[in-house]
């Protein structure tokens, strides 16, 4: 079976085409790893970016990259008409059975969905939601990203969605849906968990996340240090990118040097695979309190370090942790009670769940993800087009 992947680099993203290999976000690079481990299918990822980037030919001996350079005029400007075309052009090059959109964010699904070929869309995020959570007004991005949305589901052949959550949103335009989580990356199975790099110290929390309102890191950081007003002792790290043009971003980090002498909080940037594993491992619990979430990976990632987890109850997140221990979830919006639980818990000693990475194991390897898909992938090439 030959599967072309449409799928955005990041270095796209970040305006980082010097980089020299293709960038993905942590979901999508998962699956790659459980398709790479099991030596098929053969995958063809393409990505379109706007400037030219050196070549890089092959991810695995069966995954292979294609970087297409599409200019500035090609993309939201003109419904990614520029995007679209240089797609097609590859597929009739490339010639795979099915196209994979990867997110309806930008211009992947709307690739596939319009390459004539079988295809199938993940939802990723749910772009609508994200209009109603930050009220984007007519011809906003994310306005344009919400009716892109809904033209892909459409259209599509199916659509793979990764919780309950965006399964409901899917079904109202899609005419089939699967329900398949998001994989983690093998690195949060495979490296030994680490002995903290502090023993003894005292309680430390995690936030993990982009920095902007819908992840509500100011409120924690409120919340926080009501707590330690109290004199409850912890320490908190903000672990994410943090875009100081923003203006909710602007304000996080004018909150944390205000607070720079106190020694309690600090803020350390993005971090990328063995870095983001040392900071669950030196953590007491993650914090992670959403006002939308379409699944929550970093949930599933410090559950997979066997650590302890404190979440508001939104989108897809009760999903991961159903039947888990350690999770501990609190309906969305009740800072009160987050604040009784952490409390609680910090004076308990700061247990931890001894069974959650075995949890995470089963349902979100690599491998076990690429297979479910490679399942879908038979049934659409099977069934007769509409």
């Amino acid at each position: 079976m030959r599967v072309a992947i449409v799928l955005t680099d990041n270095r796209e993203d970040r305006r980082l085409y010097h980089l020299p290999k293709p960038v993905f976000g942590p979901a999508p690079e998962a699956l790659l790893q459980g398709f790479a481990e099991l030596g098929e299918p053969e995958i063809h990822i393409i990505s379109c970016l706007q400037k030219p980037v050196q070549p890089y030919e092959r991810l695995a001996p069966n995954i292979h990259y294609h970087a297409l350079h599409v200019p500035k005029i090609g993309w939201m400007r003109t419904a990614y008409q520029g995007c679209i075309r240089a797609v097609r052009r590859k597929l009739r090059e490339v010639q795979p059975e099915i196209v994979h959109g990867q997110g309806t964010e930008r211009e992947c699904a709307l690739s596939a969905v319009l390459s004539g070929l079988p295809n199938v869309v993940t939802l990723h995020g749910l772009m609508a939601e994200v209009v109603r959570v930050l009220r984007a007004g007519p011809g906003s991005f994310y306005w344009f990203s919400a009716l892109f949305e809904r033209f892909a589901l459409r259209r599509a052949g199916g659509v793979l969605c990764n919780s309950n959550y965006t399964e409901t949103f899917g079904r109202r335009y899609a005419r089939r849906t699967w329900r398949v989580p998001n994989a983690i990356r093998r690195v949060f199975f495979d490296l030994p968990k680490q002995p903290a790099v502090r023993p003894g110290s005292r309680c430390r929390l995690l936030n993990v996340g982009t920095v902007y309102g819908p992840k509500q890191q100011l409120e924690l950081l409120q919340l926080c240090r009501r707590l330690r007003n109290t004199g409850l002792a912890f320490e908190l790290d903000f672990v994410g990118e943090c875009n100081a043009g923003d203006l909710y971003g602007a304000k996080f980090l004018g909150e944390i040097e205000s607070l720079k002498t106190s020694g309690w909080v600090a803020y350390h940037g993005a971090k990328f695979g063995q870095e983001v594993v040392s900071f669950y491992d030196n953590a007491s619990a993650l914090v992670h309190v959403p006002n939308t979430e379409s699944f929550g990976l970093v949930v599933a990632e410090a559950l997979a370090r066997n650590l302890k987890l404190f979440a508001f109850r939104v989108g897809g997140i009760p999903d991961i942790a159903e039947d888990v221990e350690g999770a501990d979830l609190i309906a969305e919006g009740d800072w009160a009670e987050l604040a009784r639980r952490i409390t609680g818990w910090i004076k308990a000693g700061c247990p931890q769940p001894q069974t959650a990475a075995a949890i995470m194991r089963k349902r979100y390897h690599p491998t076990e993800i690429a297979r479910r898909h490679i399942e879908i992938y038979r049934q659409v090439i099977a069934q007769p087009r509409p």
